[in-house]
């Protein structure tokens, strides 16, 4: 008997999930669920559910110093204004197919059981991959990277801000060096209405293990004492440690500013028939889904780029 490691292994199975038919509209919401909560950002961002491919989402503020002095008696015909305002989003498809053979189903210590660890695996592999389009994707991509295939499918939000967000380039400044000031020039770039509280540094681990090396250097140097949250929180602001980030990036946003967008028509289809079935003894499935991640209000971003690279 075979392990389940050496049997996915032997198979090739890298993405998918196990079920059959079509999902309906309540399934479809469950499945997009298990598969974002399987990630860090995916718990955190702003998930929309629509039914068309393209859309808006509706945008509604209420703008600030609208308050007037009130006299007895009195209307002097002002009124306060709900201020409107829209975000596109067109989603794109994408699939995920895999196959395994009857023999590996045979084969291993678990049976038939195999096909729910498997779709609890490529449930959250499907997670990982699709967090990693929404931060990652390039359209600009070159047919050279060998990840082409996988980053040209849509622009993702590191290239969107890049494009219309705050920007801060650390490239020319200490080398790219880590210092007090990455983070406090990106807080003077981000209007003061959107530091409410609710912003966060979104990183990958080891740009957060950087971090925590370079005050505990300060710490050793100087003889001071830092607290872990101090550690954790760079000016008072939480820090997440995202495994599809950029070592070279940080996002300062709310994450709710983050938008995944998903239609209803997620499909997961199974066939153990037809003539390759039959003939190669095999199981195929592939998944079909959709989806577009776009940004609420680039005014409220800043990714901070050119940061040195981390040895």
């Amino acid at each position: 008997m075979r392990n389940n490691n050496q049997i996915i292994k032997g198979a090739s199975i890298t993405t998918g999930t196990v079920n059959a038919g079509l999902l309906n509209p309540e399934q479809s919401r469950l499945f997009i669920k298990q598969t974002m909560d399987a990630t860090i950002l995916g718990e955190l961002v702003h998930k929309e559910m629509r039914h068309a491919k393209t859309g808006e989402i509706d945008k509604i503020g209420v703008g600030r110093r609208i308050v007037r002095k009130k006299t007895e008696n009195t209307d002097d015909a002002y009124r306060g204004k709900a201020i409107f305002d829209k975000v596109t989003y067109s989603t794109v498809a994408v699939r995920l197919p895999w196959e395994i053979t009857e023999e590996t189903l045979r084969e291993n210590i678990e049976g038939q059981s195999l096909e729910d660890t498997i779709t609890k695996l490529m449930s959250e592999q499907i997670g990982i991959d699709m967090e990693d389009l929404w931060l990652n994707a390039d359209t600009a991509t070159s047919s050279d990277d060998p990840d082409y295939d996988f980053l040209k499918i849509k622009d993702g939000w590191i290239k969107q801000l890049l494009d219309g967000a705050h920007v801060v380039d650390r490239t020319s400044v200490n080398s790219g060096a880590m210092s007090l000031d990455v983070w406090n020039d990106a807080l003077r770039e981000i209007p003061n209405k959107y530091n409410n509280g609710k912003l966060r540094w979104i990183m990958s681990p080891h740009r957060k293990q950087e971090w925590e090396t370079y005050l505990l250097d300060k710490a050793i140097t100087t003889g001071g004492i830092i607290s872990d949250r101090r550690i954790e929180n760079p000016y008072a602001i939480p820090a997440i440690a995202v495994p599809s980030m950029p070592d070279d990036k940080i996002i300062l946003t709310d994450p709710k500013n983050l938008i995944v967008v998903n239609t209803y028509d997620t499909k997961i289809r199974k066939t153990t028939e037809g003539k390759e079935a039959i003939m190669q003894d095999k199981r195929f499935y592939v998944i079909h889904l959709d989806y577009d991640a776009i940004i609420e209000e680039m005014d409220a971003a800043v990714i901070i780029k050119g940061l040195a690279e981390i040895k």
